[in-house]
């Protein structure tokens, strides 16, 4: 089915059993007192799942190489018997995985970090210390020392983190390396850190261990590296005695988007492509690739060797074996949300997948067959309602599903229509295909009957939410209003000015949907974000240039402060950003004063104001969609309410899907 994707790859002293690599994903197990023993259960099921090689989460070498206080560390003998369990686990399935050392240097979150030079990151709140030549050479040592304790532990390789604008990519541009001795100035000085580590590395482990060097071919940051030296690095590497190179794509302080959702597909292969003629040895590609058609084209083309997918193996740990067994239409494909995983890691948190909730809690979601056959009615088939009742049907259960419209998908039906938010279509075909291989019997059209449901031993209200109604003078009297759902829905055309009201997340995608240009292909959007495919300037990064709409758009919010963010932590800055870009007013502190033949009313800052708009669209979150509440209280114990029906909220999936599965196994 995938003949390129799924053909063994031959590394001379071993073979990986297919092209596909589990990326590095800091998970928050890494540093839970008893997480291993989580770890070890997460990475079971991706190898068990049929995954060639997995590259676990960053550990550092030493202890000012961690990326917070408490961060993990691997150095010492202890650290590596304990890490036993996870490599046996992995083993046990024919899969092979390697330690990713990670040194975080100036992105260290405490005081104790280091790095070339004494410049603070923008996303840190310590200046690191300039390193001394002494302090460097330790380091090197300390990378060759938990290489070693990791084939100690079972592991069949090492991941030597040299992208993203950690410590070794802190050494290799001129961006954060101002040092005038040998280990700064010239190129091949800037250079000289990584290559001792790699050979420090190669010498301690010998000549049958991975080496997988993280080379940051797009550093997507003033000052980076060139085309050129980003090619000189890789020839030294191959050299040093690096056995296979994986791409590293922007620093973490880079102002690009390169993994959420609005990234179109392989956006980047491009880059991979570029190095690999100039290599002998195996090289992998990376971001945005979540189907196995994706990857196959990228193999069978050419760009790459392997394919790595990290947030993908979050969502289907049995991605691998779904291709393998033509059964690629019940992947559950990721799509690049980042609400559950890195939005979660960033906040502290353990990472999750708003797709798959049983990501890193194999342990403690386990779905298994019920004890007891129930009868089970699930009213409304969004998110949670379909997570719910195809887990019920799983474990055994008997489940009508009842949906009022003609569709199944709730909110994510019009999400999908929002540009950059295509992936959403895919959770709807992934559920579509879980309900008839589960057999939950689908009921479209259908409003529940408050009298059938005492038939059955569950009721599950799933039942989703509607858009909250505002109060302004003149709204239900304008042909000029229209709802967010009736926009998307139906594609009521807008005019040239617009005002939206609400500026959360909904806002946001409204004002991204009617300023997106026509026909933006890969090449629009790497020009729009001013992304230099020759990599002739340092970096990647041209200035790009102004993409201003047509469409002249106003954001408007109630409340005072920051506009246009939406409510992700990790994507928030990205829709700003857009926006920006496009020329959208955001305006916070704003008093609708009244719509009518003129315009839109609003006040700001005591002043009145006339949008003259052809259309104000409501955006103004949503309430709770609850048949039949009064009657609630007659069903008793056995009414469960999750979602949108419990809590309106910011449309959280995250929670939605999350109880539907957590209930469905509980029932």
């Amino acid at each position: 089915m995938y003949p390129n994707l799924l053909q063994p790859l031959d590394l001379g002293f071993t073979q990986l059993k297919n092209r596909v690599l589990m990326g590095s994903m800091h998970t928050g197990l890494e540093d839970e007192k008893e997480g291993l023993h989580k770890l070890a259960a997460f990475y079971e099921e991706r190898a068990k799942g049929g995954v060639g090689l997995i590259v676990t989460g960053g550990y550092s070498p030493n202890l000012r190489g961690r990326l917070h206080p408490f961060g993990a560390e691997f150095s010492s003998v202890k650290h590596a018997k304990a890490h036993k369990v996870v490599t046996e686990a992995v083993h046990q399935h024919g899969s092979k995985i390697a330690l990713q050392l990670l040194h975080a240097g100036r992105y260290a979150m405490h005081p104790f970090s280091q790095s070339a030079s004494a410049i603070k990151s923008p996303i840190s709140k310590f200046v690191p210390s300039e390193m001394t030549p002494r302090q460097i050479r330790k380091t090197i040592q300390a990378f060759a020392n938990s290489a070693e304790l990791a084939q100690l532990a079972g592991y069949d390789g090492v991941e030597v983190m040299g992208s993203e604008g950690y410590l070794l990519n802190q050494f290799i541009c001129k961006r954060t390396n101002m040092r005038y001795d040998d280990w700064g100035g010239s190129y091949l000085n800037r250079i000289r850190f990584p290559l001792e580590v790699v050979r420090a590395i190669r010498e301690a482990v010998g000549e049958e261990f991975i080496i997988i060097f993280r080379l940051s071919m797009l550093d997507l940051v003033e000052q980076g590296s060139t085309f050129e030296e980003v090619l000189m690095l890789a020839k030294e590497l191959e050299k040093a005695g690096v056995t296979i190179i994986n791409t590293g794509i922007g620093w973490h302080e880079a102002r690009i988007p390169t993994i959420v959702t609005q990234v179109p597909r392989a956006a980047f292969s491009w880059v991979t492509e570029k190095i690999k003629p100039h290599l002998s040895i195996p090289v992998i590609t990376c971001n945005r690739i979540n189907t196995p058609e994706e990857a196959e084209s990228i193999i069978s083309s050419g760009k790459a060797d392997m394919v790595s997918m990290a947030r993908p193996f979050l969502a289907d740990p049995e991605f691998v074996n779904k291709a393998e067994q033509g059964r690629a239409a019940f992947i559950n494909t990721c799509i690049g949300c980042n609400q559950a995983c890195l939005d979660n890691v960033f906040k502290g948190k353990r990472a999750s997948c708003m797709v798959n909730p049983r990501a890193c809690y194999e342990t403690e979601i386990v779905v298994q067959s019920a004890s007891v056959k129930k009868t089970v009615a699930v009213i409304g088939a969004g998110p949670a309602g379909l997570a719910c009742a195809t887990t019920l049907a799983e474990r055994g259960h008997d489940v009508d599903l009842f949906e009022r419209n003609d569709r199944i998908g709730g909110q994510f039906r019009l999400a999908m229509q929002i540009p950059g938010k295509e992936e959403f279509r895919e959770t709807i075909r992934y559920f579509a295909n879980r309900i008839d291989e589960t057999g939950v019997r689908l009921h479209l059209r259908t409003e529940a009957d408050f009298s059938m449901l005492s038939e059955y031993d569950e009721v599950v209200m799933a039942s989703g939410v509607e858009p909250r109604k505002v109060d302004i003078a003149g709204l239900e009297n304008s042909e000029k209003v229209v709802d967010y759902q009736t926009l998307i829905r139906e594609k009521t055309p807008v005019g040239n000015k617009v005002a939206i009201v609400g500026a959360g997340g909904i806002g946001v995608d409204v004002a991204s949907m009617i300023t997106e240009p026509s026909d933006h292909d890969l090449d629009d959007w790497l020009h729009e974000w001013g992304i230099d495919k020759e990599i002739t300037y340092p970096g990647g990064l041209y200035p790009y240039p102004d993409s201003r709409s047509e469409t002249e758009v106003w954001l408007l919010q109630r409340r005072k402060g920051s506009v246009g963010k939406g409510p992700g932590k990790t994507t928030g800055w990205v829709h700003k950003r857009t926006l920006e870009k496009r020329g959208v007013h955001m305006l916070g502190g704003v008093q609708y004063q009244g719509i009518d033949s003129q315009g839109f009313h609003i006040g700001v800052d005591g002043e009145s104001k006339l949008l003259d708009v052809d259309k104000v669209i409501i955006c103004a979150g949503q309430v709770s969609v609850r048949p039949f509440e009064d009657k609630w209280p007659e069903l008793s114990g056995k009414l469960h309410v999750i979602g949108g029906a419990e809590l309106a909220g910011e449309l959280d999936a995250v929670r939605a899907i999350r109880q539907g599965v957590k209930l469905a196994v509980s029932i």
